[in-house]
């Protein structure tokens, strides 16, 4: 829209500031060598060493081990910088660092004009007396994060719990120093990641000339929003060079209307202006399977009747969105209320996509949160051990009506924060609170990920105690200053409606978190052993977090692991692929055993892991949502992987789902038809997150193995809006008219209507170990469509878990692990760019019993 000049006079030209990003010509070194190389920026070390064939790919077989020299060497980037003549002539010329990692000392024509030492900011400096006409030299010296931080944890008479950092990998023995730098936790390593320790300039750097003033910030902050009107303050920072007079105003970008507009005396500094302003029936943003997630465009500008200096647009979701803590008669609520109405939270907890964090592209991002939508996801966990992640992390978000749950960056580790290490974690806050509080997704801020639990629950208070009560009280003095005084008071200034939680899981202050209040990371099953089965039975207010751990698929693990002496889980490559180590496979197998029964070979326990992987968090996630409104939030560990190996993601590190994610896309729909068995008497619920009531007919039928229907029974059913009730319920033993537990198939589905058939559900009555399946022949038909082909499958016999894989050529798939009943065939769309006759011969089809 040119609609701004009109509000300063018809006369009125755009000033703005003058912004290059500086991305071209860089060149790298180690900090003792004379060689330089081309570097790539945003980038780390590690990528440049890969770039120019100096190292191998670091996620490749044994790679990792001999790459360990890299984060304990300094390392030199340097450019030259593009500054035009009209650029000299600004009255400022500052260099902006969207990220630097994270000992950086920054020169410009060899005066250090800036001493990073935290990725997570943004560094701003000004430089223009250090500049002049012609070629102008940038050096960014990194110190190795290793050489920093060891001399601090030598110096201590005691030690920081850091339980994830893999400091013995990296050749440190016992010195676990991640807990010094304000850096990536999972870059030390973690039961899912290698260690990496990175270096490098891996977000974008700019440099911004201007005169005047400049508009530093735009905070359309939401006081109160209702149907009938939203009532915002429109904060606007403003930068002036010198005292003067101004007219600010707020527009809609995309209608060029004028919310509000002010005449201001500017300062010289930093000047806040605030513009309220009312929008009567707001258009209102919502989540994922509630409605349009609708964004507005504001545009704040800034000057007088010749030119306008600055301009800031940002986009909003119009929203009302509260967390609800409070007492009730089982001891405290944790749910989100969105636009006055709670939403169940369904899932997942993400981590960063790659130990080398510029190679996450904006296409990967964009598929991510595809994924994450298309599951019927609402809400992502972003953790405390990765990063505040990059904008369009946030903007996908918004856009798909996903809320983030984000943490700040501490996770099971306790840290020495005090002195300039808090004023430093402060500043990091303010710098991502303030970045990210206009965008709608923003459900709450998260103190931390286990710390609190670290303390009470595992351990750490005890042994510190026992060690030295003086130390245990510095520690716990440096904890309670960081989560309960530092981090909510920065939040209350700088985004006060948004909610802020001390840590996850969380119930009280002084005590370990329980399943009566707050949120709860459940990990009985799997860390405790517990069986599968006590997902059914275990409770909480939101599962924040709990997991299943799998392998990826073959075709995945061949890219890694491509020799044959590679193909077993105890391998060398194998391990070096699981981060838990021998223990966590023992426990994926003795959890397959206790299940399934044997598989035949290493491909095909490959494939078993992954519906066992499947079947239980299919299991969680049902009760969880069987339990609403008690419960009114899960999200499982975890959606994604950043590099290839064995753990608790659903979606494996190039991008293929496994069987859990479908299963997950099935379990999150807005209705769940959920059959559990109570002793003799099987219950059907209904689950539904919609806003309004409906009908249908409740269809539960029983099949044998050859799909002769053994029972059947049909009620019409009004299914209540955003509740979980019983609608059916069933003598087993009568239904099943002397047909063997371990032959039949519970099928439960809802139809009658367009806005209720499809919603389908699978149970079976005794462990899979011990039912009775049959070798299943399955016939296939192939349609060519637009994109892919039409896959359509019918089975003889019931056919468990299914598995459709088409090589290692990338390909989607609408489902796949899925079961068929005889005369009930299947269809599925296959997205692939292979040619009929490839797809044919690569098409691979099997079920269970063929795993055997």
């Amino acid at each position: 829209m040119l609609t701004l000049p009109l509000l300063f006079g018809s006369a009125a030209t755009l000033a703005q500031p003058i912004i290059k990003t500086v991305s071209n010509d860089w060149k790298f070194r180690q900090a003792t060598s004379d060689n330089w190389h081309p570097a790539t920026v945003p980038g780390t070390v590690h990528t440049d060493l890969l770039a120019n064939k100096l190292i191998e790919d670091p996620f490749y077989r044994l790679n990792e081990r001999g790459l360990q020299w890299i984060d304990k060497e300094d390392w030199v980037y340097e450019t030259t910088l593009p500054l035009t003549a009209e650029m000299l002539e600004q009255e400022n010329i500052d260099l902006i660092f969207k990220g630097l990692d994270t000992y950086a000392d920054v020169y410009v024509n060899d005066n250090r004009i800036l001493k990073a030492d935290n990725m997570f900011r943004t560094w701003r400096t000004p430089m223009k007396q250090w500049v002049h006409a012609g070629n102008n030299t940038l050096k960014i010296y990194f110190h190795s994060p290793v050489k920093i931080d060891v001399p601090k944890w030598d110096a201590l008479p005691y030690h920081y719990e850091a339980s994830n950092d893999q400091s013995a990998n990296g050749g440190l023995f016992d010195k676990k120093i991640s807990v010094f730098a304000r850096k990536a936790g999972y870059h030390y390593g973690w039961d899912w990641g290698p260690r990496f320790v990175t270096s490098g300039i891996w977000r974008p750097v700019l440099i911004e000339a201007w005169s005047g003033s400049r508009i530093n910030d735009l905070f359309i902050r939401q006081q109160e929003v209702t149907k009938q009107k939203a009532v915002i303050d429109g904060v606007v920072e403003i930068v002036s060079n010198k005292s003067g007079k101004a007219t600010v105003c707020i527009t809609d970008a995309n209608t060029g209307k004028t919310y509000g507009k002010q005449n201001v005396a500017l300062k010289e500094g930093s000047n806040q202006v605030h513009i309220p302003f009312t929008i009567q029936h707001p258009k209102l943003w919502w989540s994922n399977g509630l409605g349009e997630p609708h964004l507005y465009k504001f545009t704040a500008s800034i000057g007088d009747k010749d030119k306008i200096t600055d301009t800031r647009t940002v986009s909003s979701g119009i929203r009302s969105l509260r967390i609800i803590h409070k007492p009730d008669k089982d001891g405290h609520t944790f749910y989100v209320e969105l636009n006055g109405r709670p939403v169940f939270m369904k899932g997942a907890d993400y981590i960063p996509m790659d130990n080398f964090l510029p190679r996450v592209t904006d296409e990967k991002y964009a598929a991510m949160i595809r994924n994450a939508a298309d599951s019927h996801i609402n809400m992502l966990r972003n953790w405390g051990g990765g990063i505040y992640e990059n904008d369009v992390f946030y903007d996908l978000c918004d856009r798909n009506g996903i809320l983030v749950w984000q943490d700040f960056m501490f996770a099971c580790s306790l840290y020495p924060a005090e002195g300039a290490l808090m004023e430093n974690i402060r500043q990091e806050a303010i710098d991502n609170v303030t970045r990210l509080r206009n965008h709608a997704c923003m459900a709450l801020w998260c103190g931390n990920n286990e710390c609190n639990d670290g303390w009470y629950g595992w351990g750490w208070k005890q042994k510190y105690e026992k060690q030295n009560p003086e130390y245990a009280k510095i520690i716990r003095k440096q904890y309670e200053d960081t989560y309960n005084r530092v981090l909510p008071e920065v939040v209350k200034q700088y985004a006060p409606e948004t909610f802020y939680w001390p840590s996850s899981p969380f119930a009280f202050n002084d005590q370990v978190s329980n399943d009566k209040d707050g949120d709860r990371h459940y990990w009985s099953v799997w860390h405790g052993k517990r069986p599968i089965e006590d997902y059914n039975v275990e409770r909480s207010r939101f599962f924040s977090e709990y997991g299943f751990q799998s392998f990826p698929d073959y075709e995945s693990v061949k890219r890694y692991a491509p020799e044959q002496c590679d193909w077993d889980i105890y391998s060398d490559v194998m391990m070096a692929h699981q981060r838990g180590g021998s223990y966590a496979n023992k426990l994926i197998e003795t959890y397959l055993l206790s299940e399934y029964r044997k598989p035949k070979d290493f491909e095909s326990f490959l494939y078993m892991n992954q519906v066992l992987q499947g079947d239980a968090i299919k299991t969680a996630i049902e009760s969880h949502r069987r339990q609403m409104p008690y419960c009114m939030g899960t999200l499982y560990w975890q959606i994604d992987d950043c590099w290839p190996v064995a753990s608790w993601a659903s979606i494996d590190y190039y991008g293929r789902w496994k069987a859990q994610q479908y299963y997950c896309k099935k379990g999150y729909r807005d209705l769940l038809v959920s059959p559990i068995l109570n002793g003799n008497t099987l219950n059907i619920y209904i689950v539904s997150d919609r806003t309004a009531s409906c009908k249908a007919e409740l269809n539960l039928q029983l099949f044998n193995m050859q799909g002769k229907l053994i029972n059947e029974t049909n009620k019409q059913v009004n299914i209540s809006e955003n509740s979980s009730n019983i609608y059916l319920s069933l003598d087993v033993d009568k239904a099943l008219k002397g047909t063997p537990r371990n032959e039949v198939v519970v099928v439960a589905k809802l139809k009658g209507t367009k806005e209720t058939d499809g919603y389908c559900n699978h149970y079976f009555l005794v462990k899979q170990k011990e039912m009775n399946y049959p070798k299943a022949t399955i016939s296939h038909e192939i349609i060519p469509i637009e994109g892919g082909y039409r896959l359509t499958l019918n089975s003889d016999n019931f056919a468990r878990a299914v598995y459709i894989a088409t090589g290692d050529a990338d390909a989607t798939f609408s489902d796949n692990f899925m079961d068929i009943v005889p005369g009930q065939p299947v269809t599925i769309d296959i997205k692939t760019e292979l040619g009929l006759d490839t797809f044919q011969k690569q098409l691979k089809i099997i079920s269970l019993p063929d795993a055997y």
